[in-house]
């Protein structure tokens, strides 16, 4: 039985810049053997694609919606991506 690899974009809302956020997703997606990469948006939110297992990708995503200890997550958005062959996940600046 093939795993079905999905890619999600993810958009995190509230206090989550300044609470290595960043850093946190991106530790937890290589635990989850994710790849993609994650971001900080002008607006105050977090932005990630991420890409890999459904099941990997969904507690990813559960993951975001509690986020780090300081972190306090208000809204986390997902729309479907395109898969698109990354290799690693990682932080962009």
């Amino acid at each position: 039985m093939t795993t079905k690899i999905i890619c999600k974009r993810i958009v995190v809302s509230g206090h989550v810049q300044g609470v290595w956020f960043r850093g946190s997703m991106q530790a937890e997606a290589q635990r989850l053997a994710l790849v993609g990469w994650v971001k900080n948006l002008p607006n105050g939110n977090v932005e990630a694609v991420v890409e890999g297992p459904c099941d990997s990708v969904s507690e990813l995503i559960r993951w975001c919606a509690v986020g780090p200890p300081a972190s306090r997550v208000m809204d986390v958005a997902t729309h479907d991506e395109p898969t698109s062959g990354l290799d690693e996940f990682s932080v962009r600046y």
